[in-house]
């Protein structure tokens, strides 16, 4: 069907759930509330809001940094509005978790003035999965969450490694966009900031035009210039595609190298996770991540490994460091935080 709006599209997801044959709902008075992903937060939220008109303010002036994403956020939940005006909505956003940085840790080291006047800083993302399976991995291995030191890796098409010492995010690969860090699929993550506009210069390209290359064009696709499918890459990487083999390596290294420098940040680290679309189901990269951190006294379990998409330990009873590979679910997040708001707003 055509969806002309976000209105439109909210009706339509409606009358799904009420479908007679296929719904889960029996009338528009089951919803009680509503939540939504929204994808920054700036200073303005350190944690999940109820959303009001001040807040949607909020969230307009936070346009500035996301302007992909959170008009869109907008639009929806006035789509929603306007279907169910009498429902509560709760906005949970991907930057919060990582409001908890320290100010070293999210400055750069540019003049202080362009924080001041533009918020020039480290936001992070992927916040809401790095809170999830940071709390579902200390349980799951047996650690006091308030006493620990985790570092979680979210590893898909968009991927970030955060730093989390006693619950609480002290740091995390992305930085001012989600274009900061380690290789993605269509991402380039850290380069020599000298590069983009050596680039420019040579190509004759626009700063919209350059954007584009480095968020759309690069990462695992511009590197194996094959795919951005880090399943496409395995394949052509066991065909012996010389591209494929070196991207993997890069993505390999990076994980890596970050893993070690927050060990370094934390002195030390109690549990290594892996999560998202590559690290709940790529073992072998997994494995290679893990051969390379004997270091930390990790005793890494090659039976264990052999699993995908399972909550599972992969390191062997006496190893210092445990590692596990643990399932994300940022919808069951956002709709915790959604009832405990509303909950504690009744």
């Amino acid at each position: 069907m055509p969806i002309e709006d976000h209105t439109v599209g909210i009706q339509a997801v409606i009358d799904a759930l009420l479908d007679k044959e296929y719904g889960v709902l029996k009338s528009l008075e089951d919803i009680e509330a509503v939540g939504h992903r929204v994808v920054h937060g700036a200073e303005e939220f350190v944690c999940s809001q109820l959303i009001t008109d001040k807040v949607i303010a909020q969230l307009e002036k936070c346009s500035v940094f996301a302007p992909l994403h959170n008009p869109a956020n907008i639009l929806g939940i006035r789509a929603v509005s306007a279907v169910l005006p009498e429902v509560p909505q709760v906005g949970v956003f991907d930057t919060a978790f990582h409001q908890t940085m320290p100010a070293y840790a999210y400055m750069y080291g540019l003049p202080y003035e362009y924080y001041e006047k533009y918020g020039i800083r480290r936001y992070g993302f992927h916040g809401t999965s790095h809170k999830y399976v940071s709390a579902k991995g200390a349980k799951f291995a047996g650690l006091d969450i308030n006493d620990s030191k985790i570092i979680t890796c979210h590893l898909g098409n968009g991927s970030s490694i955060a730093a989390v010492m006693n619950g609480k995010s002290v740091d995390t690969t992305m930085g001012f966009t989600p274009l900061e860090g380690l290789i993605m699929g269509t991402r380039c993550g850290n380069i020599d900031p000298e590069v983009v506009t050596y680039i420019q210069e040579k190509e004759g390209l626009s700063a919209s035009e350059m954007s584009k290359v480095m968020n759309k064009k690069s990462g695992m696709l511009g590197l194996s210039c094959l795919s951005s499918d880090c399943r496409d890459l395995s394949e052509a990487a066991d065909g012996g595609n010389a591209k494929a083999k070196l991207t993997l390596k890069k993505l390999t290294y990076d994980i890596t190298k970050f893993i070690g420098a927050y060990a370094a940040a934390m002195n030390g680290v109690d549990l290594i996770v892996f999560t998202g679309g590559i690290g709940e189901n790529n073992s072998r990269i997994r494995r290679r991540v893990c051969e390379n951190l004997t270091y930390l006294g990790l005793k890494f379990d090659y039976d264990a490994n052999a699993v995908r998409g399972e909550d599972t330990i992969i390191t062997l009873p006496d190893s210092k460091v445990k590692v596990a590979l643990i399932t994300t679910n940022e919808e069951l997040m956002i709709a915790r935080d959604t009832m405990h708001i509303v909950q504690n707003e009744e």
